[in-house]
């Protein structure tokens, strides 16, 4: 996997002060996206474990949490990569929270022609998935935490275990 880019610190993708992961590759190409050029798998930096390593440091006090965005994080060629990190996250800090942003919506990502292996042990590891694509007819700048308003903020440990859509803050 590459990534285009790190952001520490990050105080618009989730609550708090994060550290932000921009992974490369979608497949999307959502109009208006505000960071095309991670839509290239190909874009950015390697992804390895000293970046891991690197990531895990900058999650130290006063980070509140990790965010995983892109590009796409649950692209089934990126799924592998991501949940190696969320999985290093969740044993580092396991009271701090992990974001995923992804265009995809869980229910696409749930189907079971979806994804790789590791798909269910990943999202079992998210607290909060921001889902759905960018569409710029739905387009608000007031939302909090997404750009347009047919994206969810999905608290994933409730919905995984009720199995129905939890929605974060309500």
């Amino acid at each position: 996997m590459k990534y285009a880019d790190i952001h520490f610190p990050d105080v618009a993708n989730g609550p708090g002060i994060r550290v932000s992961l921009f992974v490369s590759g979608c497949t999307h190409g959502c109009p208006e996206c505000f960071n095309q050029e991670a839509w290239d798998f190909n874009y950015g930096k390697d992804f390895t474990e000293n970046t891991v390593q690197e990531i895990l440091q900058m999650c130290e006090d006063p980070a509140d949490g990790l965010t995983l965005l892109g590009g796409e994080p649950l692209h089934p060629k990126n799924q592998q990569a991501v949940y190696a990190l969320a999985k290093a996250y969740k044993a580092h800090f396991p009271h701090k929270t992990l974001w995923c942003f992804t265009g995809y919506t869980l229910e696409e990502v749930l189907d079971t022609g979806f994804g790789t292996p590791v798909k269910m042990d990943l999202l079992k590891l998210i607290d909060v998935l921001v889902d759905g694509r960018f569409q710029k007819e739905l387009k608000d700048i007031r939302l909090k935490f997404r750009g347009s308003a047919n994206q969810r903020l999905i608290d994933l440990p409730a919905t995984l275990g009720k199995g129905t859509v939890q929605l974060w803050g309500n």
